[in-house]
């Protein structure tokens, strides 16, 4: 029985290797980010809303170099959300790195706290306005595309928190990502 508890207990911080190892746990027995209980909405918006940050940045980005290259609705699409990956990895790469982890395990937690999650927000949000009457022929100077792609965001952000939590619980996405940050 005692060896079955002490492999629960090792299966449990399995993957914690880094910077801190288990070591740099001690003291966040009140953490719920690494699948030991409930994980709270706010935990959840956070995480979503730095991946909704690092969305927008290459939505308007893509829209704005394919709008100016004279690029059609598929293309500058397409870019967009090249970008919206792109600066959503980013931003969490940002931080990895600044916690002393090299580039190559960086981009494998980046890659494995925020697939996800962009790829929910880049469904609904592109989804909502490629079914929007008029938001994909809109230009930049109009404001049905400015509010096509609040609204869009903001129907994402509502949709991928849930995702975002449920992957938090169960030390995922960005519980992955919060190790790092102690």
């Amino acid at each position: 029985m005692e060896q079955a508890h002490a492999h629960h207990e090792h299966h449990e911080h399995h993957g914690h290797e880094g910077p801190h190892g288990h070591e740099g746990h001690q003291g966040h027995e009140g953490h719920h980010s690494h699948g030991a209980g409930p994980v709270g909405w706010g935990m959840a918006a956070k995480a979503t809303l730095h991946c909704l940050t690092g969305c927008a940045i290459g939505e308007v980005l893509g829209m704005i170099v394919g709008t100016a290259l004279g690029w059609g609705n598929l293309p500058t699409m397409v870019l967009a959300i090249v970008l919206a990956f792109f600066f959503g990895y980013a931003l969490t790469l940002r931080g990895i790195l600044a916690a002393g982890v090299d580039f190559r395990s960086a981009v494998r937690v980046a890659l494995a706290a925020d697939t996800l999650s962009i790829a929910v927000m880049e469904l609904i949000d592109n989804g909502v306005i490629a079914l929007w009457p008029g938001a994909m022929d809109a230009h930049l100077s109009e404001a049905l595309f400015w509010i096509a792609l609040a609204i869009s965001l903001a129907l994402a952000f509502v949709v991928t928190t849930p995702v975002n939590k449920w992957m938090i619980g169960r030390g995922k996405g960005h519980a992955v990502v919060h190790q790092y940050h102690h």
